[in-house]
């Protein structure tokens, strides 16, 4: 069952060597997301799983090796306790392998990717899932809110994303799984809002295991909102 879940953002300029300059700019968000990890590895899981969007659905069980050439750096990162086995890891989730490299935990840790337009059932379905399999299970989410909350962000300014992110962080930080499961993929693709299937997949997963909620970062660096929250 799901003792907990961190949830965080994840822009590779968390990662300084992509950041390389602009390092600090990002340093209360990167110590929010593992102040969100240390109460997750806190609850005592037995496994943890990684979920973050893809371009397409894909699982890694025994292992998974992600990086950021993409973004000129050549870093590598991997599931703790584990292989390189299966495809490589989705930006998101290598991001998230990263913020686990940064905690020290060796738990076994699968990860699943998810595309942007999987259907709501299925999300909820797959979280249901992924809650049995041991019985503590953590859960570490990793998603991006509107990037369309200024002129300068990646979509530009969308009136609609500002009072969205806010429902959302009100969500993330209560444990609303109602609310999570309740999120419209059309609203969601015309605001850019990455985490969308992720979070659903949280809801799912966390459906009757009685978690409160923490929100520990809600802001919009650069026009794209950005939550770090703790359900435990």
């Amino acid at each position: 069952m799901l003792v907990a879940a961190a949830v965080c953002p994840c822009p590779p300029l968390l990662v300084p060597e992509v950041a390389a300059g602009a390092t600090g700019e990002l340093d209360g968000l990167r110590a929010a997301c593992a102040g969100a990890i240390g109460a997750l590895l806190a609850a005592g899981p037995e496994l943890l799983v990684l979920v973050g969007d893809g371009p397409q659905a894909e699982v890694w069980i025994e292992g998974g090796l992600g990086g950021f050439h993409r973004y000129g750096v050549p870093r590598a990162v991997r599931l703790p306790a584990g292989g390189i086995e299966g495809p490589e890891l989705s930006p998101a989730l290598s991001v998230g392998a990263w913020l686990l490299e940064q905690s020290g935990t060796a738990l076994p840790t699968h990860a699943c990717a998810v595309p942007a337009d999987a259907p709501v059932d299925r999300m909820l379905g797959l979280g249901e899932g992924l809650a049995q399999l041991a019985d503590r299970v953590g859960l570490l989410v990793l998603g991006d809110g509107s990037a369309r909350r200024s002129v300068k962000a990646p979509g530009y300014l969308d009136e609609r994303a500002e009072p969205f992110d806010a429902d959302l962080a009100r969500a993330l930080g209560t444990a609303d799984t109602g609310a999570l499961a309740a999120l419209d993929p059309a609203r969601c693709a015309e605001l850019l809002v990455a985490g969308r299937a992720p979070w659903q997949v949280l809801a799912g997963a966390a459906r009757g295991a009685g978690l409160t909620g923490t929100l520990h970062y809600d802001e919009a660096p650069y026009g794209v909102g950005y939550f770090v929250a703790s359900w435990n």
